[in-house]
């Protein structure tokens, strides 16, 4: 089945009518830029992801890869797709051009992202992890650090990981036990556990920099004695190349439902006592450090789960354009033909559903990406700081939302196929088995909520919300077309209720009945992204229907009918379900705070 990825009409839209990305041109960081170069590097994103990772998606699902005791071997796929990637640049798109990055913006970057995202998560994973882990370093490490990993890094020669869970910590990140001993030289001597590290032993590369938080004997307590080391499996030679193996080993690959082409590890360092790890910026700033990453991470996900959810709409869709099954009204009798399943009404709302999920995720991910370019490249500070506000509130949305609802998506691709979607003959039940592990990892959507509700909310005297508030208020008031009039008609008493919510909130966090606000957490968050997700579609509304009352005609009629009908569908069907948790907060219902482990 043909175009199983992202038609290119709707990157067009999302990056060029709805968030204007050509003006990030006139910005001095992106100037040597315009849209054909832009355009450019989206064609070779998408003939790669459809040549070279797409083919092997199934199969690396089907052969994971394995240990032998010495090494990890996968299918070869695997590298001749990762090497043509980063010989690309791909690794380095964002950085800038005296790293030997393009110095493209993030929006950009996120968007050939959706394609290999789209094609193939597993394969993905391994250059997306060793850019982010990339870019601390960059930020944060001192030139030493940066000479002896960050080049080689970006242009894939090293790839990077994060190690942060450990086996009886979890999301925990404050009961940590890895600790890390400063030496007379300077390096120090980690030694600890490290469990779930995607992409923490491979072959693709000479060498594998993993970011690892450890706490330094003597340092505070929790979370503030956490630092972060630069943990190579290979020390370097004078000349900077891969040399003895440091004391870091595999003590097992985890084997997962999803995303199986990608290495789980458990990992041990400092087994023999000798695990040199070089200190990443000053001690004890660990955590602040590895939230780069995670932040970054936290958009990435959102993102995956959406182009994950996109894959197995665009197939249900074919799918159901191509199967014929029954009769649809009026032509009811034996004689009439058969009619492909389309034209179910059932069908229908299954597909308009996945589209309202999927195009709302990606909408949602790349506005986050465009406040990362609009940060960077804001000469104000004040309104660089607004943007930093406004990226700190949003990013529980942008991670969990999406993550929450591009599962649902695979769910109703699965639902469409029939039987057919249950059978491993056919990639939806693959996509589902991918994107189930996004609402788990880079902090689970229930510590989203908490992050949301008890801190995000209120940092800079909740700056961040009035910030939001106004974005939300200028696109309802641009929304001068019929429809689009009507859902921001509709938007209004939710986030009517939402301000009233968020008042009673600051009140029993203050109270004795926090216990049971913070049990309600997932309720708030469900609210605030169901708010959040209506805005971005009528943000495309608005430019859906103004282009369809400047004219147009033939598919493009059709492109922005499409629109309409899916933004009119959240709107109408999904924002009213969160009457349910608006009524939970209101009414502070205290039933799962309440009940006892005795009970169950």
């Amino acid at each position: 089945m043909a175009d199983q990825l992202i038609p290119r009409r709707e990157m067009q839209f999302q990056l060029y009518e709805v968030l204007n990305t050509a003006a990030l041109c006139e910005k001095p960081r992106f100037e040597e830029h315009n849209v054909e170069t832009f355009n450019a590097v989206i064609d070779m994103a998408e003939k790669m992801a459809e040549e070279l990772f797409l083919p092997h998606n199934a199969t690396a699902d089907k052969n994971e890869p394995t240990f032998d005791g010495n090494k990890v071997s996968m299918i070869d796929d695997v590298k001749i797709a990762f090497d043509t990637y980063r010989e690309s640049g791909f690794i380095a798109g964002h950085f800038d051009f005296e790293d030997g990055g393009m110095q493209l913006p993030v929006t950009v970057m996120n968007a050939c992202a959706g394609y290999f995202l789209a094609a193939n998560p597993s394969s993905t994973a391994y250059p997306f992890l060793t850019a982010a882990a990339a870019n601390v370093i960059k930020h944060f490490a001192s030139e030493n650090i940066k000479n002896a990993f960050l080049g080689k890094m970006l242009t894939g020669d090293f790839t990077g990981t994060m190690a942060l869970t450990e086996p009886h910590a979890g999301s925990s990140l404050a009961d940590i036990r890895t600790t890390a001993r400063p030496q007379e030289d300077g390096t120090y001597r980690v030694k600890g556990s490290k469990i779930y590290i995607s992409g923490g032993e491979h072959e693709l590369s000479d060498n594998i920099v993993h970011l690892v938080l450890a706490k330094i004997p003597g340092g505070p307590a929790g979370v503030k004695g956490i630092s972060l080391f630069a943990v190579p499996k290979y020390r370097l030679d004078a000349d900077g190349n891969p040399d003895v193996r440091n004391d870091v080993t595999l003590a097992g690959l985890i084997h997962k439902m999803g995303y199986r082409g990608t290495t789980s590890t458990a990992l041990t360092f400092g087994e023999n006592g000798d695990c040199h790890g070089y200190l990443i910026g000053e001690p004890h700033q660990g955590l602040r450090y590895m939230f780069m990453m995670m932040n970054e991470a936290r958009i990435g996900v959102g993102y995956g789960a959406a182009m994950i959810g996109y894959r197995g709409y665009r197939y249900s869709l074919d799918y159901a354009k191509d199967r014929t099954q029954g009769r649809a009204a009026p032509r009811l009798a034996p004689e009439d033909e058969p009619t492909p399943i389309i034209n179910h009404g059932d069908v229908r709302r299954m597909l308009l559903a996945q589209k309202a999920y999927c195009e709302g995720g990606m909408s949602l991910c790349l506005y986050g990406s465009m406040l990362i370019d609009e940060m960077e490249t804001e000469a104000d500070s004040e309104k660089r700081a607004e943007l930093s506000q406004l990226l700190d509130l949003l990013t529980p949305v942008f991670k969990a939302w999406p993550s929450e609802f591009g599962p649902k998506a695979n769910d109703l691709a699965i639902q469409i196929l029939g039987g057919a979607g249950y059978t491993r003959e056919y990639p939806v039940e693959q996509c589902w088995r991918d994107n189930r592990l996004n609402p788990i990892h880079e902090g689970t959507n229930g510590i989203q909520a908490l992050d949301l509700l008890g801190r995000k909310l209120w940092q800079h005297e909740g700056k961040g919300l009035q910030v939001l508030l106004s974005r939300v208020t200028t696109d309802m008031k641009r929304a001068e077309t019929p429809r689009a009039q009507v859902l921001a008609g509709k938007l209004k008493p939710y986030l009517d209720q939402l301000g009233g919510l968020i008042q009673q909130a600051a009140a029993d966090l203050r109270s004795d009945k926090q216990p049971v606000l913070l049990t309600n957490a997932s309720c708030f968050l469900n609210i605030f992204s169901s708010c959040v997700v209506s805005w971005i579609w009528l943000r495309q509304a608005n430019v859906a229907e103004q282009a369809l009352f400047n004219g147009v005609s033939g598919q493009d009629t059709d492109f922005y009918e499409g629109k309409l009908a899916a933004a009119e569908y959240f709107l109408n069907w999904e924002l009213p379900l969160v009457s349910r948790d608006i009524e939970v907060l209101s009414s502070r219902d205290a039933t799962c705070n309440n009940v006892k482990a005795s009970y169950f």
